[in-house]
């Protein structure tokens, strides 16, 4: 369908001839471009005034559910508050001025900070050499499980084909293990929700390149068999690599390299309270025991005196995974949070998420479910399969949440939960607030026993209530002109 330029139905907030700035002539009149690239009509952009553009976009904005503005209990998602003082930093101008091919001479406030956070990330999590590169925790992932391969073939062992993953693992970790090459073999778990280690004895032989485990999982339980795990693995000539989703319950209590894991990724748009969501961007710093250094990618910090300059490129580098240094600005950000608060206040936020999380479990439990038994660390996961009997989802109830004002937790996963509903509250959050959600919780079960239909059609307070999820991804709707055509075959296919 062809929109004219006169079909003001394409811009409803429109008005002919209004404007809402206008360029002074005398400045713009010589910036005429020639005749051969100038529009031969005007362009469809709407006519509205400043005011009415305000207007629009920040009544848009309170719409939306965000950190800033509502309790995000999205499990595995780690969404705490973002302190304003990170972004301060972030914005200052001789931060953000900054160009990436400026001299090193002129850039050595910049190189000392990044160094400064791999040696706050190296205390951290117990490795020796970290990149900055990698920008979200996938990519991470990628870049991690890139450097495991590396390794096995600098040794010409060409035999480690496989890459064992736990079924309760995030998504991506199969979907990377298979993205570099390598067939994944699934671990099952226990009862208790820990690996079985007599499944995974079984799978563990001298093909295997690497096991890809969060510990503490995403059932929120942490794995006492780590140090036995990882020994097992070693003694086959396989690696270790830990997904640093689920890195903020450990902060200044335990680190993945004291538990034998060879490679790391860390969720600076997670653990370190840089923005997250939407796309991106992220950072999601890859970190290696000393055995690994040499196939980091380039370029690396390196302190020289009192000075900073590049480390030499070694040889069985594979090479750049992302142009200059990585995200800049959420590295800045993650910088800023690690000093402000320092060892004893990275501490106490673990400590307050394990807090949470557990007064949570305590007191939902009766109300739905726990998944696992027994204390939890920063999550943990309810069941909803009781109320599937009554058409009731565990979707269905993230969506009711919304009613109440809390964004839903994640929803259907992990997989090895019926119904499950992943709970993470985070450290920012206070009492008050937890116990608002927890009466929403009490409310939702009593609708679902009383009145199943209610929490089925929800939500009922927000302009979008239940888009079609599958064709969002196969035919999303990305400008105006995409909503009006699907507006008109609606119409059109009801007349």
């Amino acid at each position: 369908m062809l929109i004219s330029r006169d079909d003001r139905l394409s811009f409803e907030k429109s008005s002919p001839g209004r404007r809402g700035v206008i360029l002074p002539r005398e400045k713009f009149s010589r910036a005429e471009p020639p005749a051969a690239l100038r529009r031969q009509s005007p362009p469809l952009f709407p006519e509205m005034s400043e005011l009415d553009i305000v207007r629009h976009f920040l009544n848009l904005s309170r719409k939306n559910f965000s950190v800033d503005t509502h309790f995000y209990p999205l499990g595995s998602c780690t969404m705490k508050y973002n302190p304003k003082i990170n972004e301060w930093v972030a914005r200052q101008e001789k931060f953000a001025g900054l160009h990436p091919l400026q001299p090193d001479g002129t850039v050595q406030g910049m190189m000392e900070l990044l160094w400064d956070l791999e040696e706050s990330l190296k205390s951290i999590t117990g490795m020796d050499r970290f990149t900055l590169q990698p920008a979200a925790g996938a990519h991470g992932e990628l870049t991690g499980i890139m450097l495991v391969r590396a390794y096995h073939e600098s040794r010409g062992d060409a035999k480690r084909t496989k890459v064992l993953v736990p079924d309760s693992s995030h998504g991506t970790n199969p979907a990377t293990a298979s993205l570099v090459g390598y067939r994944v073999v699934e671990v099952k778990s226990d009862a208790r929700g820990r690996i079985d280690l007599e499944s995974f004895k079984s799978v563990l032989d001298d093909h295997v390149a690497c096991l890809m485990l969060t510990n503490p999982n995403t059932l929120g339980v942490f794995d006492e068999n780590i140090l036995e795990i990882a020994k097992l693995v070693h003694s086959h000539g396989g690696l270790l690599y830990y997904d640093g989703a689920n890195l903020n319950p450990l902060l200044g209590i335990a680190r993945p390299g004291d538990m034998g894991f060879d490679v790391v990724h860390v969720n600076l748009h997670k653990t370190f309270s840089t923005p997250h969501g939407g796309g991106g961007p992220g950072s999601g710093p890859v970190g290696v025991k000393r055995h690994l250094i040499p196939f980091l990618p380039y370029p690396l910090v390196e302190k020289k005196g009192d000075r900073y300059g590049w480390a030499e490129k070694s040889k069985t580098s594979i090479g750049r995974v992302k142009a200059f240094y990585g995200n800049i600005g959420v590295i800045l950000r993650a910088w800023a949070y690690l000093k402000v608060l320092g060892k004893e206040g990275l501490l106490r936020v673990s400590e307050g998420a394990i807090l949470n999380a557990n007064y949570l479990r305590l007191k939902l439990r009766d109300v739905f479910p726990v998944a696992v038994e027994g204390p939890c660390l920063h999550e943990f996961v309810l069941t909803l399969k009781h109320a599937a009997a009554r058409g009731v989802h565990a979707g269905d109830v993230g969506k009711r949440l919304l009613d109440f004002g809390f964004h839903a937790p994640t929803v259907h996963f992990p997989l090895v939960v019926s119904e499950a509903l992943m709970i993470e509250p985070t450290e920012t959050e206070s009492r008050e607030t937890l116990d608002l959600f927890v009466e929403a919780m009490k409310r939702i079960a009593s609708e679902i026993e009383t009145e199943p239909e209610k929490v089925r059609n929800a939500p009922y307070t927000l302009p979008v209530r239940r888009p079609n999820d599958v064709l969002a991804a196969r035919k999303p709707l990305l400008t105006y002109r995409d909503l009006l055509r699907e507006k008109t075959v609606a119409a059109e296919t009801a007349a």
